[in-house]
């Protein structure tokens, strides 16, 4: 019997693919621990989540940080996922030496329907173990948002988030980097009549 085993990339190796066009541009691909995971297909109820929260974070954090949507950020020698947002500090390259690392990173969010099992059980402790301080998840399957933060080890050496508040459509959320700032939920979910 042969056994085989999965290649892991690394993020150099990863970038090199991309490099020689071994990914087309319809290609929709993260690389998580070492493995190049294609990306789910994103259907009305999240692109609708997504435009609007574009536009309303867009316009909380104009001049404090960063924002970006479904771009690359490193978390480890081998992970370079795409959340749906990433908060990350204002750099005066505007990420153009490198994509945001650990250190610039306020606030991850993904949207999830389709995805809600695969962001809470490989992307959540991903986060958790890099030491990303909060991290939400617009639930469109309950229409909430499920609010991370602490993150922390087990005695099993599982990783995860010691608080997840929940928070109700019809409510706002104090932005965690920028605790004067609130995002009213009424403006993001969509088709929710509060």
């Amino acid at each position: 019997m042969t056994l085989t085993r999965a290649k892991r990339f690394t993020i150099d190796e990863y970038h090199r693919l991309a490099e020689l066009e071994f990914f087309t541009e319809d290609d929709r691909v993260e690389l998580i621990r070492g493995e190049i995971i294609d990306m789910a297909a994103k259907g009305t109820p999240h692109t609708t989540c997504c435009s609007n929260l574009l536009g309303e974070l867009a316009i909380l954090i104009a001049g404090r940080a960063t924002l970006r949507c479904q771009d690359p950020i490193i978390i480890s020698t081998n992970s370079e996922p795409e959340p749906d947002f990433a908060i990350v500090k204002k750099r005066a390259d505007n990420y153009l030496s490198g994509h945001p690392s650990i250190s610039d990173i306020f606030l991850l969010i993904e949207i999830a329907d389709s995805t809600l099992k695969y962001d809470r059980e490989v992307k959540l402790p991903l986060y958790a173990e890099a030491g990303i301080s909060d991290y939400w998840i617009f639930n469109l399957i309950k229409n909430h948002l499920e609010a991370y933060s602490q993150p922390y080890q087990d005695s099993q050496g599982n990783f995860g988030y010691s608080v997840n508040h929940i928070v109700l459509p019809n409510k706002s959320i104090a932005l965690p980097c920028f605790p004067d700032l609130s995002l009213d939920l009424s403006k993001v979910f969509p088709g929710i009549d509060i």
